[in-house]
């Protein structure tokens, strides 16, 4: 008897045929298609089942019991979400100039436009003047080559990918030296050992956590080893009673066993961000004119540019890289190689710290960023006195993606909060609005950056608050 309960709610569940057609009698202009809307009854019928079956007891079914009005409603949100684009526009008013979650880079106006016109047809692997087939490394290559003086580069679809194919062209079955301080994990738990193991290279470590000198390299050198490779460690530091061996060190220790030598840089950046209060981070073209034979590379870290993983370096190793049949599950698709393309040419003939977001977010000044909280804070307490407490505050940014962890960059924040109701429902009504507009939460108050959006933001910043 204890469980008649239980059952009575089971049997009340609606029966998918009658609850698809009083949803279109509800709804007689919905056009969503009939087998669509049986789906949504299937999962919510199911969902409903699941709660009444693992329920301890008739407390926890509280309002199960649905009207055709509620059922309906139901429907319609399930059928909305999967309806709309689950990919939304986000207000980063985080701070975090990369922030991994909502996508690292913003992309330049020109990166933008480059990809809507790469989106049709477009002549990706066609030489246009020969009226024959192409490459379509081609599109990027000699930027590359001319911004970081390398002899060749190829492009693939992420670092990670990048890093993975290098291994697998040049020591597949042998062993790769790596300092075991090198030994890194990125974002989503992968790590360099694990990607060096699909490579099918063998890993050989050398040195301890925090010392690693060019003996311990040259002592782990033998007939099976195919690869010197050094692995920049940007998402962390290691302080303190410390030695790492240098680009210069390893390219000379390479030279001597004829051995390449690789570096997994990472972030990749092609400017100096030290005037601007960054920590020194090491600049592709200097890598490159301290002979490294291969060097890998983020495109949608502080290059500023779509998701890619780029590979420079000396030509005949390139070739070999490019020539790999691994590189056609890897390659990056047309909109990827206009969007990367349109960027370098920016730091080609443009002005990179002004047009490229991520160096713009960076480089500007405390004075300014000061001055746009300010003049936010004053419009939100003209218009939303009411609604709304509001002050600045002094704070730091940070450049995130796993970039200078240690740099903490001077700005002011706008903390906001609301006179009354829940604050943590407030804060989820702004992330799940139209734009979504999300911030740091510290304390009670909503910390908003002016770093990580733009002035043509503030608007809409100003609509998502009201």
């Amino acid at each position: 008897m204890g469980e008649n309960w239980r059952q009575t709610y089971l049997r009340s569940l609606p029966a998918v045929d009658t609850a698809v057609m009083a949803y279109k009698q509800n709804n007689p202009d919905s056009h969503y298609p009939h087998a669509l809307m049986v789906q949504a009854v299937q999962e919510i019928v199911e969902t409903l089942r699941r709660q009444i079956l693992t329920a301890e007891d008739e407390k926890e079914l509280k309002g199960m019991k649905l009207t055709p009005g509620e059922l309906a409603t139901r429907i319609d949100t399930w059928l909305s979400r999967l309806t709309s684009p689950s990919l939304r526009r986000v207000i980063n008013a985080t701070g975090t100039v990369l922030h991994t979650n909502m996508g690292r880079a913003a992309l330049a106006d020109k990166a933008i436009q480059a990809m809507e016109e790469a989106a049709g047809y477009c002549n990706l692997e066609m030489d246009l003047p020969e009226g024959r087939r192409g490459s379509r490394h081609e599109h990027v290559e000699k930027l590359l080559v001319s911004l970081t003086g390398a002899e060749a580069a190829c492009v693939v679809n992420n670092n990670a990918a990048a890093v993975l194919l290098c291994l697998n062209t040049l020591a597949a079955g042998k062993k790769v030296i790596v300092s075991r301080g090198e030994l890194v994990e990125i974002g989503g738990s992968f790590r360099i050992p694990d990607v060096m193991s699909a490579s099918g290279a063998q890993l050989t470590e050398v040195g301890t956590t925090n010392k690693t000198h060019p003996a311990d390299y040259e002592n782990a050198v033998d007939e099976e080893t195919a690869l010197l490779l050094k692995v920049h460690t940007s998402n962390y530091k290691v302080v303190g009673f410390t030695a790492d061996v240098s680009m210069e060190q390893l390219v000379s220790l390479g030279k001597k066993y004829q051995l390449p030598v690789m570096e997994d840089l990472g972030s990749g950046l092609f400017v100096d961000l030290t005037p601007y209060g960054l920590e020194p981070e090491p600049q592709v073209a200097k890598r490159v004119a301290d002979g490294v034979d291969v060097l890998t590379l983020s495109g949608d870290k502080l290059l500023g540019g779509p998701q890619a993983g780029i590979i420079v370096g000396k030509r005949t190793y390139i070739e070999r890289i490019r020539k790999n049949q691994l590189m056609r599950a890897l390659r990056p698709d047309k909109v990827t190689l206009a969007a990367l393309e349109a960027t370098l040419r920016i730091y080609l003939t443009g002005n990179p710290l002004q047009e490229i977001p991520v160096l713009a977010m960076l480089s500007v000044s405390a004075a300014e960023l000061q001055g746009r909280a300010d003049k936010l804070a004053g419009r939100l307490r003209q218009e939303a006195s009411t609604l709304l407490t509001v002050d600045t505050r002094e704070d730091f940014s940070f450049v995130g993606g796993g970039a200078m962890p240690q740099t903490k960059l001077a700005t002011t924040v706008v903390a906001v909060r609301p006179k009354s109701g829940s604050f943590s429902h407030w804060v989820q009504k702004l992330r799940t609005g139209e734009p979504a507009l999300v911030g740091r939460v510290q304390d009670d108050w909503l910390l908003l950056d002016p770093r990580t959006f733009s002035m043509a933001d503030e608007e809409e910043v100003v609509r998502c608050l009201m």
